[in-house]
Parts: structure tokens; C-alpha cells; sequence
């Protein structure tokens, strides 16, 4: 398939980055991601589907968080420095 989980991980993290540079915090991305995972019922094995399972998403959302977190800093001194 041309698409799969490894194209989904990267939007993940495309995501996640677009996210806190839009000055929102990419932290509460793992608390939607807890969400969705109560919401749904049965999902197929990881491996049977185009899509990380959820405790996938959140392990590599928490790997991530750093460097999103420094985009979310980044953006919010910007912010901060043209407003003073």
C-alpha cells in the first residue's frame, strides 16, 4: 500500500509541530489521543491497519513533545516580544 502507518507517524509529527507553532500546546494532544481511544470501540490489530494504534500515537506524540514544545516556546516569545 502506498500509504500506511509510517506515512500516518509522519503527519502525526507534521502535526503536532503545525500545532504548537500555531501557539497551541501539543501536550493536550496525548490527552485527545486518551480520548479516542475510550470513544472507539474494537479496532483491528496494528498490523491488520493503514493507522498506529492509539498507544502507538501517544508513545511517539510523548518522543516528540520536545521538539514540538520548543516551537510552542519559540512561537510564544515571538509573541511576547512584539507585544512589550
Amino acid at each position: 500500500m502506498p500509504w500506511g502507518r509510517t506515512q500516518e507517524s509522519e503527519a502525526d509529527r507534521i502535526g503536532l509541530n503545525l500545532m504548537a507553532k500555531a501557539g497551541y500546546d501539543p501536550a493536550t494532544a496525548i490527552a485527545f489521543w486518551e480520548r479516542m481511544s475510550k470513544a472507539v470501540g474494537d479496532k483491528p490489530p496494528e498490523f491488520l491497519s493503514t493507522h498506529p494504534s492509539d498507544d502507538t500515537r501517544m508513545r511517539q506524540i510523548r518522543e516528540w513533545l520536545p521538539e514540538a514544545k520548543a516551537n510552542f516556546r519559540g512561537q510564544y516569545r515571538a509573541v511576547k516580544s512584539v507585544n512589550s
